[in-house]
């Protein structure tokens, strides 16, 4: 068995927390057991562990969620990034190729597909468990998890089943998120939300792709990634399905893809430097900024304030933000790296054409920033804590708290940390873009 998180997405619903790099799975906002914090993506990884599913996790995302994936999971999963942003269906088939080209998979090998932003208990794994037996033992090409709804959602597809006699029932019928009318009839139908977890055997999948290339590696399906439909996986493979069934799940589930229902799983309405006084209820404010946030006379509203913007809505409105994000639409001041974190400090444009950009870096003690050059910008580097080794165009040096380094375009460099560092990063001129760059191998010894 093996597993693969789908982790995607634009960044929009929880703005301004969340951006087109640090989707929502990646919000550090859920109580751990330690009581420290994690994020949905830490959850569910450790959720799968707990619930004694010790088989190999690939999260599927996208090229610039790969570092913050890797900076919250470390070597726990595989990672596989799609060239482009498509759809659920692409990028399922790419982490499917990966496994069965680059990890040798057997075409046999059941293969469970999920989303990493469910909120949900162990007995969810129990019901994976089900899913996968049922698989194996070719009850069905493909297995689905069905929620039981609790009111008349149109956010999520429904699913209409029918009575197999066993621990599954068939599926007769899909509709994808409907109006509430029609919501309303199929929850009185005994219909179940589709929680977008399927099973179904490596084979069944790789059977789907020769459809559009008979791929002989998984480079050359990554190369010809635009050759698959911007599809979702629902609408390619479940509604056209010959043989599906779903096995029912009846605990606690909850999807966390708004501020109203994140709100009501934090564990306290405050987070940062926030301040109440008596006058404040049932409001909930996240503040990511070093100055003090303070509140007073406000109720049942949302305050979120970070590098990206500040949000500030009524609990029932608050979920609209994804609505309006393009009409403010900005660079992401804040990111998770591989190597560490980043957050924007200031950005002038001048009237010429020339831009001064500066940056917060901290990188962790064993980390590095790989050896790479710009051709648009300059750097001067400015090491205000912790020691390191800096390479310079081949000629290595140690750095520690004071050191001051230019980099000129062109210029190859790289930073690895001993300690902790902190730099700050002043970058200048015609053009500072994220994708400025270019990587090259640096062995350290």
């Amino acid at each position: 068995m093996r597993i693969i998180l789908l982790s995607g997405g634009s960044g929009k619903n929880l703005w301004p927390l969340s951006n087109g790099t640090r989707s929502k799975q990646f919000l550090r906002l859920l109580t751990a057991p330690d009581g420290g914090k994690e994020s949905m993506l830490q959850r569910i990884v450790r959720q799968v562990e707990e619930a004694g599913l010790n088989v190999p996790i690939t999260v599927a995302t996208s090229q610039t969620q790969r570092d913050i994936v890797v900076n919250q999971l470390g070597n726990k999963v595989e990672v596989v990034t799609e060239p482009e942003r498509r759809n659920t269906f692409p990028a399922i088939v790419l982490a499917a190729s990966y496994l069965f080209f680059e990890k040798v998979c057997d075409p046999e090998e059941s293969i469970v597909v999920m989303p990493c932003d469910s909120y949900t208990e162990l007995s969810y794994y129990d019901c994976i468990k089900r899913m996968v037996k049922a698989i194996e033992a070719n009850e069905a090409e493909l297995m689905l998890m069905g929620i039981r709804p609790f009111d008349f959602s149109t956010d999520f597809g429904y699913i209409k089943t029918e009575n197999s006699g066993g621990d599954f029932f068939r599926a007769v019928c899909f509709v994808e998120k409907p109006d509430i009318e029609t919501a309303k009839r199929l929850v009185s139908e005994g219909a179940y939300w589709n929680a977008g977890v399927f099973a179904f055997k490596l084979k069944y999948i790789l059977n789907m792709m020769k459809k559009y290339m008979d791929a002989k590696s998984f480079l050359q399906v990554r190369a010809s990634y635009q050759n698959f439909p911007d599809i979702s996986f629902d609408y390619e493979v479940v509604e056209k399905a010959l043989s599906s069934a779903i096995v029912p799940y009846n605990g606690f589930w909850k999807d966390l893809g708004t501020w109203s229902a994140l709100c009501s799983e934090l564990a306290t309405s405050h987070s940062g430097n926030v301040i109440f006084d008596d006058r404040v209820k049932g409001t909930h404010v996240i503040n990511e900024l070093d100055v003090p946030l303070f509140c007073s006379g406000v109720n049942n509203m949302v305050v979120a304030a970070s590098l990206d913007g500040i949000l500030i809505a009524g609990k029932d409105t608050c979920d609209d933000v994804k609505n309006h994000v393009d009409d403010f639409s900005v660079r992401p001041m804040y990111e998770e790296r591989r190597w560490g974190t980043y957050k924007v400090i200031d950005q002038v444009d001048f009237r010429d054409g020339h831009h001064v950009l500066t940056k917060q870096l901290n990188v962790k003690a064993g980390a590095h920033i790989s050896y790479q050059l710009h051709h648009h910008r300059e750097e001067i580097w400015t090491f205000v804590s912790g020691e390191g080794r800096l390479v310079l165009d081949g000629n290595m040096k140690f750095v520690r708290r004071g050191d001051v380094i230019r980099i000129e375009k062109g210029h190859l460099h790289a930073v690895m940390a001993d300690k902790d560092l902190c730099i700050i990063e002043v970058q200048s001129g015609d053009l500072l873009t994220e994708e400025d760059i270019e990587r090259f191998e640096w062995k350290w010894e």
